[in-house]
C-alpha cells in the first residue's frame, strides 16, 4: 500500500509548518499550498489521499476549493478536512459538499488534526 499524500492548503504559513510537521512525523508524504488556486494545480500533477483546508484564503476558498474538486472526476471523491477561524461555521451552502468530512475550528490541536487523517484514511481502507 502507498504511503497516504496530503496536501495542506493554508495561507497562513506557520499552519501549513505545524501540520505538515505532525503529519510528516506520522509517516506522510505532505505538501502545501497557500490557497485553493494553488492547490488545484498541485492536484493537476498528483491527487492527494486527503486534503486539509482552510475556509478563508485569498482567490479561491475552502468553499471553491471543495466545489472545483467536485466538479472533477479524479477529485470528486478525495476526503476534505476544513480548518475554521474560531466562531466562524459553515453555512447552507456548505451542506451539498459530500468532500467536507471534518470541521475543525482554530486553534485546534494537531492531534486532532492526526486523529481525524487516521479517522478518515482508516474508514477509507476498511471501504476498500
Amino acid at each position: 500500500m502507498a504511503i497516504p499524500y496530503i496536501l495542506v492548503v493554508d495561507d497562513e504559513s506557520h499552519i501549513q509548518h505545524v501540520v505538515s510537521l505532525k503529519l510528516r512525523n506520522a509517516g506522510y508524504v505532505v505538501e502545501t499550498a497557500a490557497d485553493g488556486e494553488e492547490a488545484l494545480h498541485a492536484m493537476a500533477s498528483c491527487v492527494p489521499t486527503v486534503v486539509i483546508s482552510d475556509l478563508q484564503m485569498p482567490y479561491l476558498d475552502g468553499i471553491g476549493l471543495c466545489r472545483a474538486m467536485l466538479e472533477r472526476p479524479d477529485l470528486c471523491d478525495v476526503p476534505v478536512v476544513v480548518l475554521t477561524a474560531r466562531g466562524y461555521a459553515l453555512g447552507d451552502e456548505a451542506a451539498e459538499l459530500r468532500n467536507v468530512q471534518a470541521v475543525l475550528s482554530k486553534p485546534f490541536s494537531p492531534r486532532a488534526i492526526l486523529d481525524e487523517v487516521t479517522k478518515i484514511l482508516g474508514v477509507r481502507e476498511q471501504a476498500a
